[in-house]
């Protein structure tokens, strides 16, 4: 079975450690590996020669330089010629200043109170989008979304936790579908892919995780890689 490092990593958020759901880090470090995956599957012959040139890089601010933006969680595009890209060990995508936003990814976590949160989440998205589009009209927008289907959460403020009862606080198990049809119908006609990863996660010891169905998973994710290539090539 393939191995792609945006899921590797995105399982790492979760298995054997706390998930803090105020890290605003993590969307970041998810959605660079999506140029890995990219890069590594090598449908997209511009991608792959750009990417090894140096020429194209990961937004190391992940803002363009020279304009104003609300910055999104992993943008890619061609790099600025004065400056130098920053490689980092076991990575094929260099890092540095963008001039030209040409893929923008925003990542999101439902992992509890999704209901309560979504109308946020989705204006958050849309709003990215198009911020995305309004800086380069050929961006291609990814949405990333996690959405939790465990039947028990613990949630953490500080020393405070926060766990689940499936009555005034719902169990994860309970609003997924619902939060599910609202990304549905909110937020995907504004990307050009939108990616629901489906996983279970307690948040309590051992920190578990697992995907409600990795076949699936996997499926879904080299279908939207070979797609996003094919747009690249397109576009760009």
């Amino acid at each position: 079975m393939l191995s792609y490092k945006l899921l590797a990593n995105f399982e790492r958020v979760f298995r054997g450690l706390r998930y803090m759901h105020r890290n605003s880090t993590i969307g970041d470090h998810v959605a660079g590996f999506l140029y890995e995956d990219l890069y590594d599957l090598n449908r997209s012959p511009k991608l792959v020669q750009r990417i090894s040139s140096k020429t194209h890089v990961l937004n190391k601010k992940n803002t363009t330089v020279g304009k104003a933006a609300r910055r999104g969680d992993g943008s890619f595009g061609e790099g600025v010629p004065a400056d130098t890209p920053i490689q980092t060990s076991g990575l094929s995508v260099g890092l540095g200043q963008v001039a030209l936003i040409e893929v923008g990814i925003e990542v999101k976590i439902l992992a509890k109170a999704m209901i309560k949160q979504i109308d946020r989440v989705c204006t958050d998205m849309r709003n990215q989008a198009a911020e995305f589009r309004r800086h380069s009209s050929k961006a291609i927008c990814v949405g990333i979304v996690g959405v939790n289907h465990s039947s028990k959460y613990t949630g953490y403020e500080g020393d405070k936790e926060w766990p689940t009862d499936g009555r005034k606080h719902k169990h994860p198990i309970q609003e997924a579908a619902n939060a599910e049809r609202h990304l549905r119908e909110k937020v995907a006609p504004f990307f050009d892919e939108t990616l629901i990863l489906r996983f279970r996660a307690s948040n309590v010891k051992p920190y578990d995780f697992t995907w409600v169905s990795q076949e699936d998973t996997m499926s879904e994710y080299s279908a939207a890689l070979i797609r996003i290539s094919r747009e690249y090539e397109e576009r760009f």
